[in-house]
């Protein structure tokens, strides 16, 4: 916790009052319309910056000529079975994460769309590994005001007209969106983002006498199972009428049937429109996808009230032969206000040609009285309820377990997407107002701690609804049952006498920890009975490295699904302890050095759980054979005690004991001189993948001590005493000899070796010590040397580098310089640094623990870092 108001002379990073004017604010005031006093903003007329990718030096680039050759090679072969290789640095992605970016839309693990911060619909990840980066255009919010008296009217596509994704080139005589208009200039629009919402704020544009400010609301509600997983948004649109005449406005949502890329032009391709007798009106639009993938609906929506009508076109195309056309379909928008009210009786449309797009519309139109206020809400739902992986596995997302299905889950997803996202939004403020509201936090961290979770929802995630196995994985889980059933066996006796003492324990630890978090268990509730089983999930390491749930950065992400999903966390965990007592023999070649092994060896911790086959087919990864890293059965080990400790789930414990068993007793071959320690082999045996490492290392001998005393405390609460003495002997025997080998006074080495660079600090060396502190295990160290090690990489690491607005490099010299070792040394990893942080700020060290993060912001964030 934060001690004291320590920060309150800082001044607010974006005050709103320097966007929006205080008299508009004003205006906005109720209903959540107006956006909040922390956010990420941007004018909608300015550019993203262009990012600065990192790029290798020549040294680096002819180290690595041999790995580039056979990456290359592999590759091309993977090509060759039509699958995409998990690493690919030779294909020029277009979908890398650039500053263009806004909050996505819908819940976990449904397939995401994101929105850029200007309003584009980019970003598309329906399908399993594959994102298509480029907006898709004819997708738009737009706006028709007409007043009385017939001299003042205004038409305008809501998003600026110079625009990345639309081109220069716009003929007179063109059929398409170019004939739409396109006539906001952004400057005086804004865009703010506190995820998982967003707020748009047209302040006078287009017209100078009508205030626009569009919310966008997504289900991600911490602790519910189940709106959690719902492929939807709602658009919530409040004007304000600061004029002296009535104005009609009239609304409008178009959408293509596409799911990104030149998907739209595929061909057979339908649209429907449909009405529900509580006035949700809109049309569902099938998706035939290409390539065998599972058919996706959309479905757009809007709500009809008493004000507010709601009309439909459910189709029309963007080229001359198209029956309706774009041009044609903004004209009629610019005469009448709306679409004529038989559409809804027009049925399903012809189906699409190849090299066809086919569009559809939703139009909302009302009367707003001088100085008078309307609301209105708009929805997306997206339906793709089967996953397909390449390598033929196919299982139902999570939402269909609520939805089924069918193709037309679509429509009933927008429509209560419409009818419960005043609940959603009451759920998102419980849960984000203790720390918005804490005047001892920066304003900067507040918003960036939860829009740095967008990742749950963009990071490519699925959530399945089964957790049912194959046959390959129940004849493993078998063998995992077997030695369940030895150990407990063993310790069956022992944990008799002491099981009930064990779950009071462990019952008053969940009260106390409801308290510390803020969230009564009772909150459950929410979600019903449906989230007893919550499913599998997945997540991308990233979108140019399709691997799913790498598990040496999982270290690092897990803080927030422990937080916010603890079941879908404990299920990650899960599927980890199986996969550490199964063996895999098929042979892998490992690119760096050219030679053979096997795919996944009994006791090592995976370093993923796949890509084109999930669970069946683990360590995607075939850089390194990572059954000799070091560094994941130590994390496997704490990740698995803090999850146990922080929740309190004795049958989570009594699940994966025998796999954190056997995770230490897999590690004991690599201590080879019996000093208690185990010792990296020469080559980068860690992830940090380039870094090569000799002798004992302050990264993975950290984790390794942090993980013995982990093993220890958590034998003890299950009973194994024999296995808790063994483990706690082993780290009375490791921690002096660590401390003899790596601390020089000041901090620990980077290694024992005799290289260039072992005498370097390490961003990362006190790891081990910040899941200890997190899990409430006694310090690794002595206080003092804590404190020395973290205030030597504060002087170094983070202040040495861009005076400190860059974050912690992870290697730095005794000298002042940045360890140029190889790549890895000299960058600077949003993780770690957010570790070392946390790590600060466990050890008091709070002032340079928010300094230390706060370069992460301003090199990631702001407008003056890298976009």
């Amino acid at each position: 916790m934060v001690s004291g108001n320590i920060f309150h002379c800082r001044k607010n990073s974006w005050p709103p009052q320097e966007y929006i004017s205080k008299s508009t604010l004003q205006l906005f005031d109720y209903d959540s319309s107006a956006p909040p006093e922390q956010a990420w903003r941007r004018r909608l007329n300015s550019h993203a910056n262009l990012l600065k990718e990192f790029r290798v030096t020549f040294m680096e680039a002819i180290k690595m000529v041999r790995l580039g050759i056979r990456i290359w090679s592999y590759v091309r072969e993977e090509a060759s079975h039509g699958r995409k290789a998990p690493i690919d640095p030779f294909t020029r992605e277009s979908c890398k994460p650039s500053a263009s970016q806004g909050v996505p839309l819908g819940g976990m693990g449904s397939g995401s769309i994101s929105r850029g911060f200007r309003g584009e619909f980019r970003q598309w990840q329906i399908i399993p590994s594959l994102c298509e980066a480029s907006p898709v255009m004819a997708n738009q919010f737009s706006i028709f005001i007409s007043r009385e008296g017939g001299n003042k009217n205004f038409a305008s596509v809501l998003a600026p007209g110079q625009h990345e994704g639309l081109g220069s080139s716009r003929k007179p005589d063109d059929q398409g969106i170019s004939s739409w208009g396109w006539n906001l200039s952004g400057q005086h629009s804004t865009y703010h983002a506190l995820f998982p919402r967003a707020w748009t704020v047209y302040d006078g544009e287009p017209d100078p006498e009508l205030k626009i400010s569009c919310r966008q609301i997504s289900p991600f509600v911490p602790h519910n199972y189940r709106e959690s997983s719902l492929p939807a948004a709602v658009f919530v649109y409040t004007l304000v009428n600061t004029g002296k005449e009535r104005a009609k406005v009239s609304l409008l949502f178009t959408w293509a049937n596409s799911i990104g890329g030149s998907s739209h032009l595929s061909g057979d391709h339908v649209n429907e429109p449909f009405k529900a007798e509580d006035g949700v009106s809109g049309v569902l639009l099938y998706h035939k996808t290409a390539k065998g993938n599972p058919p996706v609906t959309f479905a757009i929506a809007a709500c009809e009230t008493q004000n507010v009508n709601v009309s439909v076109l459910p189709s029309f195309g963007l080229s001359e032969g198209s029956s309706t056309t774009a041009k044609g379909m903004w004209s009629k928008m610019v005469k009448d206000g709306q679409f004529d009210q038989e559409n809804f009786n027009s049925g399903p449309s012809m189906p699409s040609s190849p090299g066809e797009t086919l569009c559809a519309a939703v139009a909302a139109s009302m009367w707003v009285e001088p100085h008078g206020k309307c609301t209105v809400a708009f929805s997306l739902a997206w339906s793709s309820p089967k996953v397909k992986f390449v390598k033929g596995s196919t299982f139902n997302r999570r939402y269909t377990k609520f939805y089924g299905t069918s193709e037309k889950a679509a429509a009933d997803l927008a429509h209560d997407a419409l009818t419960h996202y005043n609940r959603w939004e009451e759920e998102i403020e419980k849960w984000q107002n203790p720390i918005l509201k804490d005047e001892t936090l920066p304003e900067w961290y507040k918003f960036t701690l939860f829009n740095e979770l967008y990742f749950l929802v963009a990071g490519g995630t699925i959530w399945i609804d089964s957790p049912l196995l194959s046959s390959n994985m129940r004849n493993d889980q078998d063998r995992v049952r077997e030695l369940e059933n030895t150990v407990v066996k063993e310790t069956e006796d022992k944990m008799s006498d002491r099981k009930r003492t064990v779950v009071e324990r462990i019952m008053d630890s969940t009260c106390d920890s409801a308290v510390i978090t803020g969230h009564d268990p009772a909150d459950e509730k929410l979600s019903g009975d449906d989230d007893a089983d919550v499913g599998r999930f997945l997540y991308l390491e990233g979108v140019e490295y399709i691997m799913w749930c790498t598990y040496d950065v999982h270290f690092y992400a897990s803080f927030a699904l422990l937080e916010l999903f603890p079941k879908i966390e404990l299920n990650i965990q899960r599927d980890f302890a199986r996969a550490v007592l199964c063996e895999d023999g098929r042979k892998v070649k490992f690119l760096a050095e050219g030679n053979w092994g096997i795919r996944k060896v009994y006791g090592a911790v995976p370093h993923d759980l796949g890509t084109h086959d999930p669970w069946h087919e683990m360590n995607a990864y075939n850089i390194h054979d990572t059954s000799k890293w070091k560094d994941l059965n130590p994390k496997f080990v704490l990740q698995v005690y803090r999850d146990f400790a922080t929740t309190g789930d004795l049958e989570f414990g009594v699940d994966v004991w025998p796999a954190v068993r056997a995770a230490m007793e897999y590690m004991e071959q690599f201590d080879r001189d019996g000093d208690g320690l185990i010792e990296n082999d020469g080559f980068p045996d860690q992830t940090y993948d380039t870094w090569t490492v000799h002798g004992v290392s302050t990264y993975c001998g950290c984790l390794w001590l942090a993980a013995l005393q982990a093993a220890a405390a958590m034998a003890l609460d299950l009973g194994d005493r024999e296995f808790a003495e063994k483990c706690k002997r082993k780290f009375l025997k490791a921690k002096p000899a660590f401390e003899e080998k790596l601390w020089n006074g000041t901090y620990f080495n980077y290694d024992s070796g005799s290289s260039g660079n072992s005498k370097s600090i390490q961003a990362d060396q006190l790891a081990g010590q910040w899941y200890t502190a997190s899990s409430g295990l006694p310090p690794l160290f002595e206080d003092s040397k804590i404190k020395s090690a973290l205030r030597k990489v504060y002087d170094f690491n983070v202040m040495k580098v861009k005076g400190g607005r860059m974050g912690a490099v992870n290697g730095m010299h005794p000298n002042g310089k940045v360890d140029e070792t190889c790549m890895q040394s000299r960058e600077v990893w949003t993780g770690v640094t957010y570790g070392l942080a946390a790590t600060m700020i466990l050890a008091g060290m709070e002032e340079e623990a928010f300094a230390t993060a706060e370069g992460i912001f301003l090199a990631g964030w702001s407008e003056d870092g890298y976009g």
